[in-house]
């Protein structure tokens, strides 16, 4: 952690931690060992859902980091600067957990050049543009989504907007384009801002979509990256076996 500037992802730590020289991890489930020890509040903090630093750095994290250490859930007093780097965080983490489920990931090209942590965007995202899978007309109206999981024969699995606004409906309405597909639309926001999701998801026009779309609260995001890391503490131990 150190070595990143003081903070980093769980995902951060599982690739880099087992490399450290000199060092020998006595447990066939290191990913667990590591998940336990950055919970230590003597020497860590938790910025965001999958993001721990060390409490030496807390007073000198980049901005972009920093930026994410207030509570989700009191982003109407953040700036509007503020509220774009938590969005981008998310998006980032999403992408992340697309990737590590074997997943081909896709961010749109609007954000491929925003921050991610030390990275930007688009070098999360392991496509460029989004395959032929349909019309070229749909794919036009759905490109600007947050985050796209797209399965090995390039077709959507999962779709996913990341909301902090009151603004749900011009989500749901990229959704709608996919009504003919057999794909996973996800809503990630404050759990504060659930009911005004649900009052938007009425609307006639979503008539044919909204008990297929899912409402995801960061908590909710949190449980879905330990769990898909989790996944990884399996197959490490197998490899083992």
């Amino acid at each position: 952690m150190e070595k990143n500037g003081g903070y980093a992802t769980l995902n951060w730590l599982y690739e880099n931690a087992l490399k450290i020289d000199d060092v020998t991890w006595k447990t066939k489930t290191p990913f667990a060992s590591i998940r336990r020890i950055v919970q230590n509040q003597e020497y860590f903090f938790k910025i965001k859902p999958g993001l721990w630093a060390l409490k030496t750095h807390k007073n000198d994290l980049p901005e972009s980091v920093a930026a994410l250490i207030q509570n989700d859930e009191d982003l109407e007093i953040k700036s509007e600067e503020l509220k774009k780097f938590s969005h981008y965080y998310y998006q980032g983490l999403l992408a992340e957990i697309g990737n590590i489920k074997k997943y081909n990931t896709y961010i749109p090209p609007q954000d491929k050049n925003k921050p991610y942590l030390k990275m930007k965007l688009g070098e999360v995202a392991s496509l460029e543009q989004l395959p032929p899978f349909t019309y070229q007309e749909t794919i036009d109206k759905i490109k600007s989504i947050d985050v796209i999981w797209l399965n090995k024969r390039g077709f959507p699995d999962s779709v996913i907007e990341v909301e902090h606004s009151t603004n749900f409906k011009n989500s749901i309405i990229k959704f709608n384009e996919l009504q003919d597909f057999k794909t996973n639309m996800i809503v990630v926001a404050p759990k504060s801002k659930e009911k005004e999701y649900k009052s938007v998801s009425e609307f006639n026009i979503f008539e044919n979509i909204r008990n297929r779309i899912q409402f995801i609260d960061y908590t909710m995001v949190e449980k879905l990256y330990e769990n898909t890391l989790k996944l990884q503490d399996f197959i490490f131990f197998n490899k083992l076996s």
